[in-house]
């Protein structure tokens, strides 16, 4: 049942992350109008109560919160290009890069709509259930953010990262760029256990725990990239890792395993040691990466 002190939400959109956060708003009882551009998948939503539009701009034109999560940044553009969206908040939770939010900004204040973008750091089982920790980065009008955070924190929890539109994006992909890299990690380290004696449930427990102890390294990180002094707190110094990790990739050719995954990383520590910082820690090799440093 929805109520009606609460605003409508339009959402347009209705994949695995769109239907996910339409329950998760009619269960938290604020009115709402869905589009899809395969219709069909609103049906089920109708059924509990939504408001099915026929058209994006239709649905648009039924309140002032706008909520996209579609396939691109371009399928947004496409959608709401026959639309009316003066005096309408967007907020857009589309998967895209942080030079497509900054510019879908522009386009959005263009039309006279405030603009919101955020990075969804959830599954689509996670909406709706605030204990299982699900939350979205936002970016870009801070006015609209506080006017609908009530709305927005109904489905998925809150966090604001600055008024560039691009920074939620960013954030995003930072995060999702380390569980990737996490995971290359984690594959290589099957790979070389897969057909020892141990139970691979039970090495899995090991490396979870084993992976959970040396996050706490990334405050360390953090400190020593803000003091620029990469030699503080080091644990393992650049001289020791490089050494250890060629050891890694003999330890992999002798197990019959492609050292793919970790060259690249031995290759950048390596070429960090070779500048003659034999001292410091893995910080160091952060501003190789970035190539404006």
């Amino acid at each position: 049942m929805t109520n009606d002190n609460k605003p409508r939400v339009v959402l347009l959109g209705l994949g695995a992350m769109g239907t996910a956060l339409a329950q998760a708003w009619l269960h938290a009882g604020y009115p709402l109008t869905v589009w899809n551009r395969t219709a069909s998948r609103a049906e089920p939503l109708r059924a509990l109560g939504a408001d099915v539009a026929a058209t994006a701009a239709e649905a648009v034109a039924a309140g002032t919160l706008i909520v996209t999560c579609l396939m691109d940044d371009a399928s947004v553009g496409d959608a709401l290009a026959g639309a009316d969206l003066v005096g309408r908040d967007l907020v857009d939770l589309t998967t895209g890069t942080p030079n497509e939010a900054d510019a879908r900004a522009v386009w959005a204040r263009d039309r006279g709509a405030r603009f919101l973008s955020g990075g969804i750091m959830s599954s689509p089982s996670m909406v709706g259930v605030p204990e299982a920790g699900g939350y979205v980065f936002y970016s870009g009008s801070r006015e609209l953010l506080d006017q609908h955070e009530s709305a927005l924190a109904a489905v998925l929890g809150v966090r604001y990262t600055g008024s560039r539109p691009g920074s939620a994006a960013l954030y995003d992909i930072a995060l999702l760029s380390a569980m990737y890299g996490m995971f290359a990690g984690v594959s290589h380290a099957f790979a070389l256990v897969r057909e020892e004696e141990m139970p691979l449930k039970e090495f899995s427990g090991l490396l979870t725990s084993w992976l959970t102890a040396m996050l706490t390294s990334n405050d360390t990180v953090a400190d020593q990239l803000d003091s620029g002094d990469y030699t503080r707190d080091v644990q393992a110094n650049l001289g020791m890792l490089v050494s250890g990790f060629r050891t890694f990739e003999v330890a992999a050719r002798e197990q019959d395993v492609d050292f793919r995954l970790l060259a690249p990383y031995l290759e950048l520590l390596e070429e960090r040691l070779g500048q003659g910082y034999s001292d410091e820690g893995t910080a160091g090799a952060i501003g190789l990466l970035a190539k404006s440093a």
